[in-house]
């Protein structure tokens, strides 16, 4: 790649200087370590392209995501062997209803010195302290336990009795959802819900791909994963998409997307106001952004295109547009509006 690279003229005329050879390198480094991430997770894991797209995007913006799917779609195999691959320590934790807070932070013990006989409180930290935590089933405990996550999703810290204890970076939370069985289980919080990056919908694969799933979990299976990329690798990566420049347009059509799915908004369509009962926050254009930039650099380029954005759109807005009465007696899902909003929501014009 060239250290300098001048951005489609659509975007902006914009010629982006990049600030040292070593983002060149760490950039071609991140494009050639996803696909060997790609390729180690086809030793164990069929199909579904797409999501682990979203997985792997949501690795290299530092974000959370939810992956919802019916049961036996392999989304804890994907996670774990995520994990794997890159060599971190992963956590699973199974929500069921008696589950407590203090089981997924940790909670001080009673512990005697052998040496002295005096008795010490002592922490002991729950399974939030690793790098890769699922959240199987979260939202089969009630919102307390559920709530347990949120200074951990967002600050990468949790605080128990008072003391705060920061969690090993890189940190990512991935929960998962039946969207089956609805019988005691609970609505997950809008604000915990909002810290997820991504909603990511898993499906069953097609013929030819869940043929093969058959035959190659009928067999023996034992795969020599490689591991490409480390956590160190990571924390670069997320600065480095950081780094990458997004023309005043594409930011733009970015925030304007958002807004335009707020009902009794300036710029609301007629059908979100009919279908919408609250729109998306200020996060939806903040990771519509950086998971334009992951998309950018994993594609090669050095700018978010308007197409990143839109790309996106889906898994971004899925879980944070709240419909009403009138959107769910119609069968009108999220992702129907969200088709419309990217057919009337106008893109800027190359230099606004």
């Amino acid at each position: 790649m060239s250290d300098r690279v001048t951005m489609n003229p659509y975007i902006s005329d914009v010629v982006v200087d990049l600030e040292a050879p070593d983002d060149i390198a760490l950039a071609d480094r991140m494009k050639a370590g996803r696909e060997q991430i790609l390729t180690e997770l086809r030793k164990v894991i069929i199909g579904q392209a797409d999501v682990i797209n979203q997985v792997l995007n949501t690795l290299f913006v530092g974000g959370n995501s939810i992956i919802v799917g019916a049961p036996g779609l392999a989304k804890t195999l994907l996670i774990h062997t995520m994990a794997q691959v890159l060599q971190l320590k992963f956590s699973r934790i199974q929500f069921t209803p008696d589950l407590m807070p203090s089981d997924i932070t940790g909670t001080d013990l009673v512990q005697e010195d052998p040496a002295t006989g005096r008795r010490q409180m002592v922490f002991a930290p729950g399974p939030i302290f690793a790098n890769i935590v699922l959240a199987d089933e979260i939202n089969r405990t009630p919102p307390k336990t559920q709530s347990a996550l949120l200074e951990a999703m967002q600050e990468h810290r949790v605080t128990i009795q008072g003391r705060t204890y920061n969690l090993d970076e890189p940190f990512y939370v991935f929960a998962t959802q039946n969207p089956i069985e609805l019988e005691g289980t609970y609505p997950l919080p809008e604000a915990q819900l909002d810290r997820f990056m991504y909603h990511i919908i898993i499906e069953h694969p097609p013929y030819d791909e869940e043929i093969e799933v058959v035959r190659t979990t009928t067999a023996i299976q034992n795969p020599k994963l490689e591991r490409p990329v480390s956590g160190e690798d990571l924390i670069a990566f997320q600065e480095l998409v950081r780094k990458v420049p997004v023309s005043e347009p594409v930011m733009r059509h970015a925030l304007d997307i958002v807004r335009a799915t707020r009902p009794k908004g300036p710029t609301s369509p007629d059908f979100v106001n009919k279908w919408v009962a609250f729109g998306a926050s200020v996060r939806a254009a903040q990771y519509l952004v950086l998971g334009g930039k992951a998309r950018a650099l994993t594609s090669g380029r050095y700018h978010v295109s308007f197409d990143d954005i839109r790309a996106l759109a889906h898994p971004v807005l899925r879980h944070r547009i709240i419909t009403n009465f009138h959107a769910q007696s119609e069968g009108v899902t999220t992702d129907l509006i969200t088709d419309r909003l990217l057919e009337v929501v106008p893109m800027p014009r190359s230099g606004m």
